[in-house]
């Protein structure tokens, strides 16, 4: 039978016990069970798969899918929903937060159905209906989903059991239901073996112990005195094990206390792993131990394959932004996400771990290099060091931090835009639209300079600063556009179809000179004067500004101005 401890208040609370597993068992109902143990690890968001690689330890064999009932499928739940399907992870969907349905009666730990019979009349239409808005949008993603005790196919559809974090309701389903699956699914795969397979989680530095690793062991034991293999940022680390941790019995890893020691841990479980030089180490990678007959240099090769991997994907000599990660798998996560076709951003440099001046330094050759806008560093999920953050202020490198990569993204994004419209203002004289104008002869209210008459806009865009000319007859110059009124009101833009009131002032004496009536009249057409320089800054600064028939116009005035 399952049996074990009440949930933890901690759990209750719906806080993650980010680095250790915990057995909690308290199914809704009695049932046999073959699997004696279930050791979870849960991760906020898509964290705990971006922890993985693919040639790593298989960290994650059964995944809850969490889903908030008021607010439905999300950005980040949709990653996780991907990355689930990716890496074919078995996974149930807890629908959280059923507790913040309007009149909701709590029935704490109780299972969910015997909680919705209580459950008022409208309180459970509200239910079904948010259920049936989520269900179609898992469906929409290509899911098939079913409410657990609705669900007559497990192997055809996801099943969703209805949960509170915070009052407990629906847990005991939960858990049955991972049992269920465990047990009828997958208990080959969980059998005990004795090859090791570990996993690095998280390296800290705890007071009294130096820097640590948080680890999962998976498979196989561990022994104090063991000599291990881990990833580091220089090569790999080769150490003996001082210490094997673990928390107190109901405890969490992030909660201060004492730990308890252990010669010798066997899987599936999670420990705290004191050694020495683990100051490199490298966070979502594999840890091995050296055998009697084993070949260390292999190991060390090994260990190191996955970060060298990913390290030679990037073109450090070529343009682009740095970025820089917790964990291997994150940075990983956060690579492949950057070279999507939506996102498409180039990166020259990537490192794990906190951000430090020479961080910066390496960002500031793209500012050196006159490319502005990719003198950033994206850190996702590190913190900044306070001398590196002075210096980023110093240098003007933008240092963007976050736990979310699409929060990141948001942040980069903005930034770009930002960049561009200061790009942009800086280039705006330069940058000549092209336009075709024609005079109303009936609008002409001031024939001499400052020339100010109604034009209807033939083809193109006008804009204020735009240099106006008559190559009807032979090409002469009347100066920048001033301002322009359309319907009474001042507009900086006017395009093909628009009738404005336009100014036009004179930018030296020779322009000044020319008169409406004497060296032009409405029968000529007023053009904007283009150059080789301004058509080259707006394909540089304006490419999506203009239509196509803006750029064919661009096409027939170089051939009208003589430009190669």
């Amino acid at each position: 039978m399952c049996e074990g401890p009440p949930l933890t208040a901690s759990y209750q609370a719906g806080l993650a016990c980010h680095d250790f597993p915990r057995t909690l068992l308290r199914p809704a109902r009695v049932l046999p069970c073959s699997v004696t143990t279930l050791a979870q690890n849960p991760f906020p968001g898509h964290e705990s798969f971006s922890n993985l690689r693919s040639r790593g330890s298989g960290l994650c064999d059964i995944a809850v899918l969490v889903v908030d009932l008021m607010h439905g499928l999300e950005q980040q739940t949709i990653e996780s929903l991907n990355l689930l399907r990716m890496r074919k992870t078995p996974f149930v969907i807890a629908m959280n937060k059923v507790d913040r349905l309007y009149g909701w009666k709590s029935v704490p730990n109780s299972p969910i159905i015997d909680a919705l019979e209580r459950q008022a009349e409208h309180v459970c239409t509200e239910f079904e209906q948010r259920m049936d808005k989520i269900m179609l949008q898992l469906n929409e993603q290509g899911m098939n989903v079913a409410l657990y005790w609705r669900n007559k196919d497990p192997r055809s559809f996801i099943s969703i059991v209805p949960t509170s974090a915070h009052t407990g309701e629906g847990i005991p389903d939960l858990l049955q239901i991972l049992v269920k699956l465990t047990q009828t699914a997958m208990a080959e795969k969980l059998t005990f073996v004795n090859d090791l397979q570990c996993t690095v989680l998280e390296v800290k530095s705890i007071e009294g112990l130096g820097t640590t690793i948080d680890v999962v062991l998976i498979n196989g034991q561990l022994q104090e005195g063991d000599t291990i293999v881990v990833c580091g940022l220089g090569g790999a680390i080769v150490t003996p094990i001082r210490a094997l941790l673990t928390p107190q019995p109901l405890r969490e890893m992030r909660v201060k206390g004492t730990y308890v020691h252990h010669k010798e841990v066997r899987a599936a479980m999670g420990i705290k792993l004191a050694a020495h030089n683990l100051e490199t180490a490298v966070a979502g990678t594999q840890l091995f131990v050296v055998r009697p007959d084993d070949d260390l240099e292999a190991l060390k090769a090994e260990v190191m394959e996955d970060m060298q991997d990913i390290f030679a994907s990037v073109d450090k000599t070529g343009e682009g932004v740095c970025v820089q990660a917790s964990t291997l798998g994150s940075l990983e996560a956060l690579l492949a996400f950057l070279k999507t076709p939506e996102v498409n951003i180039a990166v020259s440099a990537i490192n794990i771990g906190p951000v430090h001046k020479r961080d910066v330094m390496r960002a500031n050759v793209m500012i050196e290099r006159g490319v502005k806008k990719y003198g950033v560093i994206l850190a996702f999920d590190v913190p900044v060091n306070k001398e590196a953050r002075e210096m980023a202020e110093e240098l003007g490198v933008n240092i963007f931090t976050a736990d979310i990569i699409y929060h990141l993204f948001d942040q980069f994004t903005a930034y770009l835009k930002h960049v561009k419209e200061e790009e942009q203002e800086a280039a705006r004289l330069e940058a000549v639209f092209p336009c075709v104008l024609r005079i109303m002869p009936t609008c002409v209210f001031n024939k001499k300079d400052p020339i100010v008459v109604g034009v209807e806009i033939a083809e193109g865009i006008a804009r204020i600063g735009t240099p106006i000319c008559v190559p009807s007859q032979g090409g002469f110059e009347l100066g920048r556009i001033a301002s322009m009124e359309k319907d009474h009101k001042a507009v900086d833009t006017a395009k093909r179809g628009d009738a404005v009131a336009m100014k036009i002032e004179a930018t030296n004496p020779d322009q000044a000179a020319r008169l409406y009536g004497r060296h032009f009249d409405h029968k000529d057409d007023l053009v904007s004067k283009i150059t080789r320089k301004s058509i080259n800054v707006l394909k540089d600064m304006f490419r999506d500004d203009l239509t196509k028939d803006d750029w064919r116009l661009v096409v027939r005035l170089k051939k009208v101005f003589n430009i190669d």
